[in-house]
């Protein structure tokens, strides 16, 4: 199922159409995409027994077309937990040192946005990070890794924008700060829930125009899914819509020779398989 923020209201999106889940319901769901994380399991039942009407002006296909519709579908969760370093690949590029556990950060709550938004730039060296986001659909402490994926309600494609001076203005970096300009955490384009597919491999890619930036795999995960659920909740309560960024693979542009940024003008797409696509216009203040 997929489950998409349209107006600020909760839709369930099909290749064929959309349904308003409150209207359709008649209350019975809220409208809230946040609060909706909590039924979702009671919702897909629902679903299927009731097989509502959809709106066709609400498809996949058309929503795609006119991402600036949407937004997040995780739009205020009260944790935000980022993982930096997560693939090998991209830690040899940025020359850093392969951590021994899961190296965790924020992203602030006033930097979510939807699968649409336009990115302003606040200098010349912004840069782009595609990374999956994990949805908590369940919370808890000390989550095993055998019960991890139970506590997930599903999944989207985030961009984890940073800017890197700032980022790296202090020793130690200062990464949570300079990843939380407005709207440096586009997410989307719907969320889709954990019972639809398998993220243990799922490749990953973002582009500007025909050019391919990053091409990764999930699979190439140091710390997977399970293990980070496992690892954070031994520490901090997990709640019921918290987000998990888990990292992003080789290609940015502060590891190349010589840097590239994100420049004025630029239109990001990043996608996931079987997740989606989020399409980003960058603009210089």
């Amino acid at each position: 199922m997929k489950i998409a923020n349209i107006g600020g209201r909760a839709h369930i999106v099909t290749a064929t159409g959309g349904v308003d889940i409150e209207q359709a319901s008649d209350g019975r769901f809220t409208s809230d995409n946040q609060r909706l994380i909590a039924q979702l399991d009671e919702l897909q039942l629902w679903y299927a027994e009731n097989d509502p009407i959809e709106d066709p002006s609400l498809s996949t296909d058309h929503l795609v077309r006119t991402l600036e519709r949407l937004q997040s579908p995780v739009p205020y969760p009260s944790q935000v937990f980022a993982i930096g370093l997560n693939y090998k690949a991209h830690g040899a590029e940025v020359a850093m040192a392969t951590p021994q556990e899961p190296m965790i950060f924020t992203k602030f709550q006033s930097s979510i946005s939807g699968p649409g938004a336009t990115v302003t730039l606040p200098s010349n060296t912004v840069d782009w990070e595609v990374e999956m986001v994990v949805v908590i659909g369940q919370g808890g402490r000390n989550i095993s890794q055998d019960d991890a994926l139970r506590h997930v309600a599903g999944y989207c494609v985030g961009q984890d924008i940073s800017e890197r001076t700032l980022q790296l203005a202090c020793k130690p970096p200062q990464f949570s700060i300079a990843k939380s300009y407005a709207a440096f955490a586009p997410m989307g384009p719907w969320l889709t829930t954990a019972d639809s597919l398998d993220v243990s491999s799922l490749r990953l890619t973002c582009k500007v125009g025909d050019e391919t930036l990053q091409d990764g795999n999930t699979k190439d995960m140091i710390f997977d899914v399970p293990t980070l659920i496992s690892y954070i909740s031994s520490i901090c309560e997990l709640r019921i819509g918290d987000i998990l960024f888990t990292g992003t693979p080789d290609g940015v542009g502060m590891g190349r020779k010589p840097p590239m940024y994100i420049e004025d003008g630029w239109v990001l797409e990043s996608s996931i398989e079987g997740l989606g696509t989020i399409i980003n216009p960058c603009r210089r203040i």
